[in-house]
């Protein structure tokens, strides 16, 4: 198993390029399951996750072609609408295969998904919104059997914000009949991303971005181009990782515009942070000011960027107070931070963090895909070696970390 080791002490400086998202990527893929015609899609990130999207379609019979950054899907012949535990153990993203299957074959047999140990994840919400557009579902050893000669629009009411379930429940209402509202839904940059790829190939959709999303059913859906957006989450991380370091970086293709909330906690910190059109800078000061947050769902603070800003506290001038409302088990890299010398103390699903003059490279254990970008913040501001354990995590989620952070000045390697 691979680890990365990481010298820390060296302010990052330097330009990269933001990556494609991978949470826009994963559903967006998944729309060849929808059409009869050809997709094709640029800025598709190289990441294990992509990979196993990838490998999922092809076993259902989808002609998969990738060159470089740009992936080409024709799904003209479903044979297979199955998404065996084999290959959807490692990624919960694998239920978003289930409302595209359904609308389009009208059966399948789907996996109960894998994934990060952050805490439950239910798709009760995708099932419930399912089964009120009339499809018959069954539990049974550890498959959702789903089948409905055709889904029939409906007034869908998620009992909590869920991001995956918002775009499964859309997906599926595109070729349903009749329309469908979906309230309380998701508002991420991503659902919106994914509604404008399904308008793109002739569905019908309003409001996406807000938390009401009306779908007007179609008979059938047509191929298309679709540049994925940039990957908010990476970049949000770099911001942080040069923020620790007191460092100085520009971030090109990605755009503020999905990250108000994280830049101006960083700007709270005492970063100072250049907008422009297609890029980012940031210049760190010599100490950082503590930052409080919450994390909620879009348009608040995301909880994908808490275990980043626990690195920066801990570093940071003063005590600062974060309260996870997201997922219960989301504080465990708290323990792994506290090895290298930070200080922080847990009480339920809130943490208090009081910055220290300096962290100190020690072993730590990666346990999901953010708390693993939370450790090599920290690593990278820590004095001396830190050497991260199941990185696994973190390239499910991060296309070309080390290369990426040693242009940037960081002396880190893989080591195998």
């Amino acid at each position: 198993m691979d680890r990365l080791s990481i010298l820390g002490g060296q302010p990052l400086k330097g330009e990269v390029s933001i990556s494609g998202a991978k949470n826009a990527a994963l559903p967006l893929l998944t729309l060849a399951l929808l059409t009869r015609e050809p997709m094709m899609f640029s800025n598709v990130p190289d990441l294990n996750d992509i990979t196993t999207m990838l490998g999922l379609l092809a076993q259902m019979g989808v002609k998969v072609e990738r060159s470089g950054d740009t992936v080409r899907l024709d799904g003209g012949c479903i044979d297979n609408p199955v998404a065996p535990y084999e290959l959807v153990k490692t990624m919960r993203a694998s239920i978003l295969v289930l409302g595209p299957l359904l609308a389009r074959c009208g059966e399948t047999r789907v996996s109960l998904p894998g994934g990060c140990a952050i805490g439950a994840r239910p798709v009760d919400q995708h099932i419930k919104g399912l089964q009120a557009m009339g499809a018959e579902i069954s539990v049974e050893q550890g498959y959702v059997h789903a089948r409905c000669a055709r889904l029939k629009g409906a007034r869908l009411f998620t009992d909590m914000v869920t991001v995956t379930g918002t775009e499964n429940l859309m997906m599926a209402a595109c070729l349903a009949e009749g329309e469908t509202v979906i309230e309380n839904a998701a508002r991420e940059p991503e659902v919106v991303d994914l509604a404008n790829c399904l308008i793109a190939m002739g569905a019908g959709i309003s409001g996406a971005g807000t938390d009401v999303i009306r779908i007007q059913g179609v008979a059938r859906l047509r191929g298309a181009r679709y540049r994925i957006m940039p990957d908010r989450i990476e970049t949000g991380t770099y911001l942080c990782a040069a923020a620790a370091t007191g460092g100085a970086i520009r971030l090109t293709g990605t755009s503020s515009g999905y990250l108000d909330v994280v830049v101006d906690k960083l700007t709270e910190a005492g970063c100072d942070i250049a907008v422009e059109p297609d890029a980012i800078r940031l210049a760190a000061p010599a100490r950082l000011k503590s930052v409080s947050v919450r994390t909620e769902p879009y348009p608040a603070f995301p909880t994908d960027m808490q275990a980043q800003f626990m690195a920066i506290n801990a570093v940071a001038d003063d005590t600062a107070v974060i309260r996870e409302t997201i997922f219960e088990n989301r504080f465990m890299h708290a323990v792994e931070l506290i090895r290298l010398g930070a200080d922080i103390k847990i009480d339920g699903n809130t943490a208090f963090v009081k910055g220290v003059a300096k962290l100190d490279g020690a072993a730590v254990m990666a346990t999901d895909l953010r708390a693993s970008a939370g450790l090599v913040i920290a690593g990278l501001a820590a004095q001396g070696e830190t050497l991260v354990d199941r990185i696994y995590h973190l390239d499910r989620g991060y296309e070309k970390l080390e290369q990426k952070l040693s242009a940037l000045g960081a002396r880190v390697r893989r080591v195998k």
